[in-house]
């Protein structure tokens, strides 16, 4: 179903993302994931926006993905799920190396200006403490939305776990 491509951001594009986030895109770098018929799911933003560090490297910017979510979250999904991995090493353990290994993504995203540009405003370090959604906390989940994006291109437990969620629904 989901075609994990590299749409170049033409304008068009550009302007459907920005009529999907209901504001123009700020720090966008590529269409990390899109729908079988080329519409962007999920975008990738730049470690460094407006000079300031931007820790969130994929955005969910799909309609109905996105509202999927905001139903999941509104109903306590996440407290749930947070109740779910606080009582299972293996879930903290798999959550622990997701974080790890998008800071590790994210790294590889940035040149070495964006780099010195960081240590230049005095955040150099700022981004290798911060996982999934800005997340600096490695056991808690804070937003299905961000788990759900990264988990789109590369999966992870919390998305695992939404997608069996969803799997499970009547």
């Amino acid at each position: 179903m989901i075609d994990v491509s590299r749409l170049p951001v033409s304008a068009p594009t550009r302007a459907r993302i920005a009529t999907l986030l209901g504001r123009e895109p700020r720090g966008l770098e590529d269409v990390a994931v899109s729908g079988p018929a080329g519409e962007p799911m999920v975008i990738r933003v730049a470690p460094l926006v407006d000079d300031k560090p931007f820790p969130t490297l994929f955005w969910l910017v799909d309609e109905q993905l996105s509202y999927r979510i905001d139903q999941a979250e509104a109903g306590g999904l996440i407290r749930v799920f947070q109740q779910r991995v606080d009582a299972d090493p293996g879930l903290q353990a798999g959550m622990d190396a997701d974080h790890r290994a998008y800071i590790r993504l994210r790294e590889q995203y940035m040149d070495a200006t964006v780099r010195e540009r960081l240590e230049n405003l005095g955040f150099g370090d700022v981004l290798a403490s911060k996982g999934i959604g800005g997340i600096g906390d490695f056991s808690r989940i804070r937003c299905l939305h961000t788990w759900y994006a990264a988990h789109l291109v590369v999966p992870n437990t919390i998305g695992a776990m939404l997608d069996e969620w969803w799997a499970a629904q009547p």
